[in-house]
């Protein structure tokens, strides 16, 4: 019995070991219910903010609770992000609306599109790595 419960408190700590030096995100069904809203109106904010610079046409945003995605942009030009984009820093939340943005312009990442992302987050290369380190759980 001694053994199984050596082994469990083993395969937690591996599990929770692939996190480390990682910030995590935990998503969960209420969360995303408590902060939609609140992320609908940072996107919004920040989209009128760079829109200022960039003046793109788009049709609709969407919020949505996904695990994998921090955003998207469709060929139809809706935007659809992730609400945790609350739960991260700002920068790093800009950095992901700038670039879906520019999908409205460059519907893939080739060299123009990243030229346009760094038009307003110049050091997008540091904010694309740092949002890599962020897991959802």
């Amino acid at each position: 019995m001694q053994c199984g419960i050596d082994r469990g408190i083993r395969d937690r700590l591996a599990h929770f070991s692939k996190f480390e030096g990682k910030t995590v995100i935990r998503t969960h069904r209420r969360d995303y219910l408590k902060f939609k809203e609140a992320a609908r109106k940072l996107v919004k904010e920040r989209i009128a903010h760079f829109n200022k610079f960039y003046n793109f046409k788009f049709n609709r945003i969407a919020i949505r609770n996904q695990k994998t995605l921090w955003g998207s942009c469709s060929g139809d030009g809706n935007l659809n992000f992730n609400y945790a984009l609350v739960k991260i820093r700002p920068d790093l939340a800009d950095y992901v609306i700038v670039h879906e943005m520019c999908h409205l312009w460059h519907f893939d990442h080739s060299r123009d599109f990243w030229e346009l992302v760094s038009r307003t987050v110049p050091d997008y290369k540091r904010k694309r790595k740092d949002l890599r380190e962020t897991v959802f759980v």
